[in-house]
């Protein structure tokens, strides 16, 4: 039964997506299960791919988040080889952040687990269905990217 106003909606939601996140969670590579790495450093890594070298106040900014937190988060991927520090050669105050050849092939090993996962889980959805969710997403995303909220 489908609720009847926004606020049963978003009583179902909190109901639903609890659920959702621990079986998803469940179902995550090993790594990020037993807590080898959290969503947070999966994120600064998918990042770091992204680009070349990066300085902290570029990924504190794309998290969010204060410039101490975010280097709270890289050094536990520096600690665990997935990323390191590269110091200027003529100011030493200025640090870039790179993405280690491990940080490369687990950032890998998790996409491509999630992509299998994603495949097995909307294959017994129907490819209308999956637009709809797709497109449902897509709008939330540009919502709370707006900074609208």
């Amino acid at each position: 039964m489908f609720p009847d106003s926004l606020s049963g909606f978003a009583d179902r939601l909190n109901q639903v997506l609890p659920m959702l996140v621990r079986e998803f969670s469940r179902l995550q590579p090993q790594e990020v299960y037993r807590g080898k790495i959290t969503l947070p450093q999966i994120l600064i890594l998918d990042f770091l791919n992204s680009k070349d070298k990066i300085k902290m106040k570029d990924i504190a900014s794309f998290m969010k988040i204060s410039t101490p937190a975010a280097t709270g988060i890289v050094d536990r991927l520096v600690k665990s080889g997935y990323a390191l520090r590269d110091y200027d050669k003529k100011d030493r105050r200025i640090i870039k952040i790179l993405i280690t050849p491990k940080g490369v092939s687990l950032l890998k090993r998790i996409k491509e687990e999630r992509r299998n996962l994603t495949i097995k889980i909307f294959k017994r959805v129907s490819e209308s269905d999956r637009e709809n969710y797709l497109k449902i997403l897509t709008r939330i995303r540009d919502i709370l990217c707006s900074g609208d909220i």
